[in-house]
């Protein structure tokens, strides 16, 4: 009988297996067991085999990890990109990794070992350690022929580095211009000296934006030493925002990351990932009570106020929320800074005030209809001030962790959300009450 492999589509023949790109097989592989996803990858010649590997979601490289034979195990991480060695050894727990460290050379140990000592989230994170180098004092041709006899062990050959005696970074050449050159050049001639480079401690994200700044295939990285010990790569970069972006958005949502594809994650996970959060804004949503509580006359006595509570506090929050993912965004892509906070507080305050007399022109002449020019009045200076203090909340918020070394991200959607109905409630119950015992 002919073994089929079962994805989503249908059943699949055993040599489409081969002709899929690997993408796209570790995508089907990733919705079946994690022993059928190892019995087909156990029948794909090696570097398919580790290439696949690579692109399989992080849960299920564990699994294969733990169903795999040492030695087989051993095989596909020898093969795999050193940054994704890396990234696999902090995955697995301490049993698999006392089973898989012994099948492992001894140097592909120590690189694992130093690659995933850096923290997670910088550069020295996501980079590799197989990078291309030349000698200066070599011409084009032979570092060409140089570069020929390094492409099967290196993450890339279109830039290569020269280094000093003692690692220091000299200078990038690439490949395109060694070709291009007269045979007889030297690589020190040819070389752009003082490259950009960022430092293994620097955030990853930093890496990806001088990526993308100074339009490079791959970026150096420099250790505390003064000393090259990797590059991240533009595809590596890519996945950098990406991932981040995914952070900020479920932080934003008041959620921390499940760490797993959401269709695949347990409900356990995604309970305890949500929980926390929103058991503390339930305590925190009780001080609106407290406000309620305090005005309890001047409700009874004018009803009409009820009708716009909803309204009013929601604008307040929907205000907040849309400074907050803003201001995220900005700080996360570098366009400001903490130090740009005062400056950014009157622009937002200018605009909150605009926007928030824009709406309270509209609700106020459903609150003339509802309550007669009293209510309207209310209704129409509470939208001002709620549109305001919740925006400036929204924007701040972010600054103030950034501030203190804390994640912008944190300033979550429902922490702003939950900020500005209390504040919502005291302005609108504090502004009705002025306003009716003034009259």
């Amino acid at each position: 009988m002919t073994r089929t492999i079962l994805g989503a589509a249908g059943a699949l023949p055993p040599e489409t297996a081969t002709a899929l790109h690997p993408a796209d097989l570790a995508a089907l592989l990733d919705r079946r067991a994690p022993e059928d996803a190892w019995d087909v990858l156990a029948r794909l010649p090696l570097a398919r085999r580790a290439e696949t590997f690579g692109y399989l979601a992080a849960e299920t490289q564990v699994a294969i990890a733990r169903i795999a034979a040492p030695r087989d195990l051993a095989a596909i991480v020898s093969a795999m990109d050193a940054d994704e060695r890396a990234d696999l050894w902090t995955r697995l727990d301490e049993e698999a990794r006392e089973k898989l460290a012994p099948a492992l050379a001894a140097a592909e140990r120590e690189d694992i070992r130093k690659l995933s000592s850096y923290a997670p989230g910088t550069a020295g994170a996501v980079m590799t350690s197989e990078y291309a180098v030349l000698r200066g004092d070599l011409t084009a041709r032979e570092a060409i022929e140089a570069l020929r006899g390094q492409a099967h062990s290196k993450e890339t050959i279109q830039v290569a580095y020269v280094l000093s005696p003692q690692r220091r970074l000299l200078g990038t050449v690439l490949l395109e211009d060694l070709v291009l050159a007269p045979g007889d050049r030297r690589v020190e001639a040819l070389m752009r000296k003082d490259p950009p480079f960022v430092r293994a401690d620097d955030p990853a994200e930093e890496a990806a934006r001088a990526i993308a700044r100074y339009d490079l295939p791959a970026i150096p990285v420099i250790n505390g030493g003064e000393m090259m010990v990797g590059i991240v790569t533009a595809d590596d970069a890519m996945d950098v925002p990406a991932a981040g972006a995914t952070e900020d958005f479920q932080k934003l949502a008041g959620a921390t990351g499940p760490h797993a594809p959401l269709g695949a994650a347990p409900l356990a996970l995604l309970y305890r990932k949500r929980v926390l959060w929103l058991v503390m804004l339930v305590f925190a949503n009780l001080l609106s009570g407290f406000g309620l509580a305090l005005h309890e006359e001047t409700i009874s006595a004018h009803i009409a106020l009820v009708f716009f509570l909803p309204l009013l506090i929601a604008s307040g929050g929907n205000a907040g929320s849309q400074a907050a993912t803003l201001m995220v965004r900005a700080l996360a892509t570098g366009e400001v800074v903490a130090r740009d906070w005062a400056r950014l507080l009157l622009r937002e305050a200018l605009v909150a005030v605009a926007l928030g007399a824009t709406m309270a022109l509209a609700v106020s002449l459903i609150g003339f209809w509802r309550g007669g020019p009293e209510i309207a009045l209310i209704v129409a200076i509470t939208m001002v001030l709620v549109v305001l203090a919740g925006s400036l909340v929204g924007m701040s918020l972010p600054f103030i962790l950034s501030r203190f070394g804390a994640d912008p991200a944190a300033a979550s959607a429902p922490l702003v959300t939950t900020m500005a109905d209390v504040a919502g409630v005291m302005i609108y119950l504090g502004v009705a009450t002025a306003v009716l015992t003034s009259i």
